[in-house]
Order: C-alpha cells, then structure tokens, then sequence
C-alpha cells in the first residue's frame, strides 16, 4: 500500500457515534451482501493480464491512486441483485444534480484529508491545533451541503437514498450539531483576535491593538489621486514553506497569554474531536469515487460516438449477445492515437455455448475474444460495458488459457505446460464458469494441435460452459451442435486488408496469405525477380 493510500486509511480510524444514521446502511457499492475486509485484499484475477483488464483498471482509476480502488475492480459480484444496485447508482449519477454535489463532495473530502496530513508533518502545536480546526470546518460545511444537495437531486437508486437518509439523520443529529456549532463559534473566535506589532531592531513587542489608525490605508489613499489607468502587475508568488518559523511561533505563543481563552479552547477542541469523521461517511468518499471514476472514464468515449450501456446479467440463461461491442483496453490506445475504432456483434442462442473464431492472422481474433471477456468481467462489477446493447452471463469463475514464453526455470517443455494449465482449469471449471482460449499449443505440429484441442472441447462440452476458442484449426468450426463459427474478414477489394469485423459464418479455410505475399511481392516469382533484376528486364519488366 502506497504512502497516500495510507493516509487515506488513517482518516478512516474514525468513531461512529450511536444513533447518528439508519443501522441498516452500509455501503453504496454492496446492498445486501456484508463484503468484510476481503473486498479490501482482493487481488487482481489471473486472467486480468491475459484479457489487458490490468490497463482497463490502470486507466479508469488514473489519479485516484489515494482511494486505493483496484480491489473493488478486481473482485466479481456473484448476485445479479448486487450487480443493478450498482448499476443504479451509476444512473443516477448520469444526472447532473446528482453527479455534481457528489464530486464537489469528493473534492472537499481531499482538501480536509490534506490538512489532516499536513498538520501531522507540522512541528508547533498551535499551527497543528489550526489545521485541524481547518479540516473540521471543511468536513462540516461539505456533509451539510452534500444532506442539501441530494435532497433537491431527486433519486432513484437504492444506494444513494439509503446514503442521503443516513446523511439527513447524521447532520441534524447532537453530535454533529455540536461539532459543527463548535468550530464556527472557534473560527469566529479566532478571527475577532487582533494584535499589534512593536518592532524595534531585533525585539519584537507584541500587545493588544488599540484603535492605533491604519497607516497603509492613508498611504493608499493619498497616492489614489495619481493612479493613471490599470497599473501592470510585478507581484509574484512567493511560496512560503507550510511550518511556521521560529519568529512566528513565538509572536503566536504569545498572542495566546493575550487571549487566553480562545486558544484553550481551539486545544480542547482538537483533543476532543480526534474522531471527528464518521466511518461511514469516510466509506463514502471512497466508494463514490468508484462511481466517479467509472462515469468518467465512460464520457471520454462518449466524446468520440463510442456507446456504453447497461447489460442485463443473469446467471439463469446462458443466451449471451453483445451489439456494436468493442475492445476497451484497445479503444483507449486508438483514442489516443485519434485512430478507428472497430465494433463488433456476437450472439448464442440455447444450445449455443462455445465460439469458434478463426480466419486470416492480424484480424482482430484475439482482440475479439478478450473483449469477450473484458465484457463479463466488467458486468460482473456492476460497470457500463462497451456497447450498444449486451445481455451477458454471471459466471463463477473465467480463465484464459493464453500462450506463455518458454521459461527456463520450469525444466518443463512449452507443450506441458500447456497441457498443465489446461488440465488446472478444467478440474477446476465449473457448469456456471466461462473459458477464454488463444491459439493454444501452437508448439506442435498440427496434427498432434487438432487432438489436443478436440480433446479439450469435448470436456467444454461436457461441462455445458461458455467459451471462446481463437484457432487456426478450421475443424473445430463445427465440432458439436453448441458450437458456432465466427471469422475475421478483409476487404473483398483487396484481401490483404483487414477489416477487423468478426462476423457470424462457416469457416472457409482461408488465410489469406498468397495475397498478402503478392501485395508485398513476397511470392516465389516476385522474390526472384528482385533477386535477379536482369531477369526482369529479359521480359520487358
């Protein structure tokens, strides 16, 4: 755990005092299922890698580093109930009166930890006692705004009202109202403490002000008559260093012995309101950040005509399609690079479960079956998928069976280590779990690739799973009955163009190669015509 994320943690060791909220909130990322700590240990899935989910999760939380949201992105929901209330509060959030008070919420929360963070790097009391005076009021001010705003934003989701009414019932409760009736009686306080400064030479004499006249005022004033239009600005920023020096303590400690008083009760004030943040609240923060940086990363594609939606997800069919669906890890390079992006279509229809997908190579196969996956991994935490329209499946467990480098450390052959992960994966799959497999045992010869390969298909079959098979075996197209072919195709007018459309048809058994070979003029007669020039010039070429 990173250094911010930690100081996040320490605003969170915070004191729920009785009766501030409904008992029945908890959270407005889980409904009914308690998560405990392991949604905080999660840990990214190992699959994550296979699908580049690692770079869709580095991209939607990219400077929220401090909330330490990755382990809700790593950690599937298993209810289809636990996925739309998630999915609720992200509708609501589509709205501005919604969206708005809680991101300038979030904002405000980071100020106050800031402070926090900051006084605790301070080395005077009394500049630490200020601080937290500081965060105390920034945290009153934003829950009550926040009560307010919710209030006049008309919600829909079962979270965010649940939230809104634990918040009404904090904020108006006795223990809040005292505390924040007793920072702004202290603000007010310390803002009526005037002073004045004696400086002769090296002694400083401080003492109370006594109506001694404003001698910057009567410069000002006289030298207005002069002014000649707006003068131009020279001033510039000097950054002073947050702790105060020496001299500045001192005039302050006795600042303090003129006004007793108040400075005993802006001590008291920090030593009796330590806990001053409620858990709850705290938890809020975070897990609406999730939410923020989901919306946010969902509108950069907006931008571009890219669709997102809402999938319906449900564990009881397993009729899965996806329309104008798209590679989202790939999508956020080609955003970048202001290139294309090319989307996609797939549907199975009882007694369909396993995609076949072949055709030429650099065609957009494997980007198609990690989208595949990238889709049910991002349904399954209740996120907006990419896509027009999706209907997708609430799987137990996904692997990937993907190609690994050789290692030297194994002593094992590539070949077996296939076959080990393979056999991992199947003892350890399920009716309810999906596979994902990338031209898999590529290191054998063909013969020995096409038995392997329908010997694991008849287990998939077997088992009743979805899953999505990339291969340059054009058998496998029809291997069962719950077997359908997809194939990558290319531009009629020039075969050796990529289209990177996965459509729904038989395999042909193409792959396209003499005429990417003639396009660059890599056949056989073209080589050696460039090997032999004179040859060329005998047939007038």
């Amino acid at each position: 755990m990173n250094t911010d994320t930690h100081r996040f943690r320490l605003t969170q060791e915070a004191t729920t005092l009785a009766g501030r909220g409904p008992a029945s909130f908890r959270s407005i990322l889980f409904g009914d299922v308690q998560p405990g700590a392991e949604a905080d240990r999660a840990e990214a899935p190992e699959y994550f890698r296979d699908l580049n989910l690692d770079q869709i999760v580095d991209a939607i939380t990219a400077g929220r580093e401090e909330y330490d949201l990755k382990p809700f992105f790593y950690a599937p929901l298993r209810d289809a109930a636990e996925i739309r209330y998630r999915q609720e509060v992200l509708r609501d959030l589509e709205e501005r009166s919604v969206l708005e008070p809680i991101r300038w919420f979030g904002e405000e929360m980071r100020r106050m930890r800031a402070l926090l963070t900051q006084a605790e790097k301070l080395y005077y009391e009394r500049q630490k006692q200020s601080y937290f005076l500081d965060a105390a009021d920034i945290y009153c001010v934003a829950a009550i705004r926040l009560a307010s705003g919710l209030a006049a934003a008309g919600l829909r989701s079962r979270g965010l009202r649940g939230f809104h009414e634990y918040l009404q019932h904090y904020t108006t409760s006795a223990p809040f109202r005292e505390l924040a009736d007793e920072t702004a009686k202290l603000r007010a306080g310390l803002a009526g403490v005037t002073y004045s400064l004696e400086i002769e030479g090296k002694r400083i004499k401080v003492g109370r002000y006594g109506d001694e006249p404003d001698y910057g005022a009567e410069v000002l004033q006289t030298f207005e008559k002069f002014r000649q239009g707006a003068p131009k600005d020279y001033r510039f920023e000097i950054r002073a260093p947050a702790d105060m020096n020496h001299v500045e303590a001192a005039i302050l400690d006795r600042v303090a012995l003129l006004f007793p008083g108040v400075f005993a009760e802006l001590e008291a004030f920090r030593e009796g309101h330590r806990g001053y943040l409620d858990a709850t609240i705290a938890e809020f923060d975070r897990e609406a950040q999730f939410y923020l940086a989901c919306h946010e990363h969902v509108q950069r594609f907006a931008r571009t005509g890219l669709r997102f939606c809402y999938p319906a997800v449900t564990a009881d069919s397993k009729e899965a399609y996806g329309r104008d669906v798209f590679d989202l890890a790939l999508a956020n390079r080609l955003l970048r690079e202001d290139a294309r992006v090319v989307t996609n279509d797939f549907h199975l229809e009882d007694p369909e479960r396993i995609i076949i997908v072949s055709g030429p190579n650099q065609g957009g196969k494997t980007t198609f079956a990690r989208m595949f996956g990238q889709l049910h991994h991002l349904a399954s935490i209740g996120c907006p998928v990419p896509g027009r329209e999706a209907r997708l499946f609430l799987f137990d467990r996904l692997f990937t069976h993907f190609e690994r480098e050789e290692s030297i450390e194994t002593l094992s052959s590539k070949l077996e280590e296939d076959l080990t992960r393979i056999r991992r994966i199947l003892e350890a799959a399920t009716p309810n779990s999906i596979l994902i497999m990338n031209e898999s045992f590529l290191s054998t010869t063909l013969d020995d690739a096409l038995f392997l390969t329908r010997e694991i298909m008849r287990q998939v079959v077997e088992l009743d799973m979805l899953c999505v098979s990339v291969t340059f075996l054009d058998e496998l197209a029809s291997f069962s009955p719950t077997t359908v072919s997809m194939v990558s195709t290319v531009d009629p007018a020039d075969p050796a163009m990529r289209t990177f459309r996965i459509v729904r048809r038989l395999a042909d058994g193409l792959a396209y190669a003499i005429a990417i070979a003639e396009k660059y003029n890599l056949t056989y007669d073209g080589i050696k015509r460039r090997l032999d020039p004179e040859a060329g010039e005998g047939r007038g070429e």
